[in-house]
């Protein structure tokens, strides 16, 4: 047990047995679970791994455990407006782009990552442009925003939303997390960078080995000073919630995941464990280092960390050798 503690994260099927037995907080988005942790008010919470290094270097009261509830390929997170004349990579160079609440959230750290480890994308030779997705606001306020002097960032004018610029053409084209109600609505006039993104994430995969992170699990310094056993028994809690959910799938597949509205998914499972293997959602270091090594270079590249940090300095030491 964890003991009367203040946790907060999103439901995912990577967390939903906490909620199931466990006092657990949520918010509407996941923002609003980060200011929470940079106010203090939690004691085990949800961290995109950007805002965890931001703060890291302000000394944050907060360290991170090897627990990744969030992780998405990110190929499919680049849309583009169909009439810019952008049609691969090459062409992004020279163009306006939105990015939501700063500059270089977790998926825009992998996608500019990507893109520059593999067709010499450069990040300085863009306009960015930061602002609310959907709804008109600011920069988020409770982090620190570094970006390189050379790159141009400045922010939506008021009123603006970046999905609907994107479908103005007031943006050639958008770094999201989430997808843009302009897509999902089907306009026309936005479409995706790689829109046979699937094909292209399972190929980066397979010749990487990289599942790329977003989030990670973070607890307050004191409370794993005063209690030594405490960052293995949230650890423990975590990762037992994940592995229940992929119990789930795993027995699914003799019901053909009958208890989902999702056609084949069935297949999909079966490609992913082949894939992937029986776990194809690790926690701990050992299995993530690959991936973890290639954040952190990218976010010293895109120069928002001073320096290039170390998978052994961003995580509770107890928990480096799993």
């Amino acid at each position: 047990m964890i003991g009367v503690m203040k946790i907060g994260c999103f439901p995912y099927d990577t967390t939903r047995q906490l909620f199931e037995s466990t006092s657990v907080e949520t918010a509407a988005t996941l923002p609003e679970i980060f200011e929470r942790v940079v106010r203090g008010e939690l004691d085990v919470a949800e961290l995109g791994l950007t805002f965890y290094l931001r703060l890291l270097e302000e000394g944050t009261p907060y360290v991170a455990l090897p627990i990744f509830p969030n992780r998405v390929f990110r190929h499919s997170c680049v849309f583009v407006n169909t009439r810019s004349g952008i049609t691969g990579p090459a062409d992004l160079t020279g163009r306006t782009i939105g990015e939501f609440g700063t500059y270089g959230q977790d998926s825009g750290v992998w996608a500019k990552g990507i893109l520059m480890d593999e067709h010499g994308f450069r990040p300085e030779a863009n306009h960015w442009v930061i602002g609310g997705l959907e709804h008109p606001s600011a920069p988020f306020g409770f982090i620190p925003h570094p970006h390189p002097d050379a790159v141009d960032v400045t922010t939506a004018g008021a009123g603006k939303t970046l999905s609907a610029m994107l479908d103005a053409g007031e943006l050639d084209a958008l770094f999201s997390a989430n997808v843009p109600q302009c897509v999902l609505d089907g306009s026309p006039n936005v479409g995706r960078l790689f829109p046979d993104f699937p094909a292209r994430e399972r190929d980066y995969h397979r010749r990487t080995g990289i599942f790329p992170i977003m989030h990670t699990i973070v607890v307050r310094r004191d409370l794993l000073r005063d209690d030594p056993g405490l960052a293995r028994r949230v650890y423990a809690m975590f990762e037992a919630a994940k592995d229940a959910a992929a119990d789930r799938y795993r027995r699914g597949r003799r019901l053909y995941q009958v208890q989902t509205m999702v056609p084949w998914l069935n297949a999909l499972v079966d490609d992913t464990l082949a894939e992937f293997g029986e776990d194809w959602w690790p926690y701990g270091v050992a299995a993530n280092r690959t991936t973890l090594d290639t954040y952190l270079r990218y976010h010293h590249e895109q120069g928002l960390s001073s320096r290039r940090w170390q998978v052994e300095e961003i995580f509770a030491p107890e928990l480096l050798g799993t």
